[in-house]
């Protein structure tokens, strides 16, 4: 498994292991506006477990959510850039304090409408809004994490077809920028909102720009079904899987429920079916990416 790739691990369930308390409207990006160096040590941890790449903090980081808050639009675009930043930060830190022959990279998180309503709507994925409604969304944020020094872009836990056209569409306007599309799932065959992941791999297939997708903040029991649903269709294409750690969110009450089954426990499975990037998404932990790490053999 030489060839696999590791991700990072939750960043905000992380967070509040470590006593943040991130009931806000922003959820991790919280944080960005009052504790940043929490983030970056979380961002830190990963690094140490033995992650080739940190998610930034941005998900939930969106224009619309900071206006209601009474954030203008410059200090949003100065916290957008700063995720992107400290997680840059982190990795050059990490990389001055021990030899390492490839440093880690960043992926710019861009995550969906429904993180911005704050209801779990990311796991329904029907919005009631119009195409041109979610491109008016995005765009601005967009802009601002395609220009900036991220290594890469990730869409993640996407739930809506409608919602992957907009942002495919978005991703075409910066011809050089390289992204990740990351689906979030109901079950092995189907993304939230009900279409088939086969129909939402088969429309980035072809695309140039997408190097690779998958499925996060799903739950674990599924994620093999849908890596070779996947790979049927889009067999050019690295697989991504971050699955939760196979609790149950409850977003009525805001926690989580179940027993937890960690990515490292299906590594192997998943990595035989075609996945080659594995982390970890709601719940999982450096120590499950140090797993991770071990199951590679470095």
């Amino acid at each position: 498994m030489q060839d696999l790739l590791i991700l990072d691990g939750g960043l905000a369930t992380e967070l509040e292991l470590r006593g943040h308390d991130l009931n806000h409207p922003l959820w991790s990006a919280r944080l960005m506006l009052d504790d940043p160096d929490a983030i970056k040590a979380v961002h830190r941890s990963y690094l140490e477990a033995g992650a080739d790449f940190i998610i930034t903090a941005s998900y939930q980081l969106s224009y619309a959510g900071c206006a209601a808050l009474g954030i203008g639009e410059n200090r949003t675009t100065e916290l957008l850039l700063d995720t992107v930043r400290i997680a840059k930060e982190s990795i050059r830190e990490f990389c001055s304090s021990r030899s390492v022959s490839v440093a880690p990279k960043v992926l710019a998180s861009i995550g969906p409408y429904g993180a911005f309503l704050a209801d779990g709507s990311e796991y329904v994925g029907q919005y009631g809004l119009s195409e041109e409604e979610l491109l008016d969304f995005h765009k601005q944020r967009f802009d601002v994490l395609a220009s900036s020094d991220a290594d890469l872009l990730v869409f993640e836990t996407i739930p809506s077809f409608a919602e992957t056209r907009v942002l495919l569409k978005l991703l075409k306007t910066f011809p050089k920028r390289r992204a990740w599309f990351s689906f979030s799932c109901r079950d092995e065959n189907q993304i939230n909102d009900g279409t088939e992941i086969s129909l939402c791999a088969s429309l980035l297939a072809s695309e140039d720009q997408v190097d690779a997708i998958g499925v996060n903040c799903t739950a674990p029991q599924f994620v093999d079904g849908l890596i070779k649903q996947i790979r049927r269709v889009a067999p050019e294409k690295a697989v991504l899987a971050y699955p939760n750690s196979g609790e149950t969110y409850d977003a009525n009450s805001g926690s989580w429920h179940g027993n937890g089954r960690s990515a490292h426990d299906l590594a192997t499975v998943w990595y035989a079916s075609g996945a080659r990037i594995i982390g970890g998404c709601c719940r999982t932990t450096p120590a499950h990416i140090e797993q991770l790490r071990k199951v590679r053999g470095s």
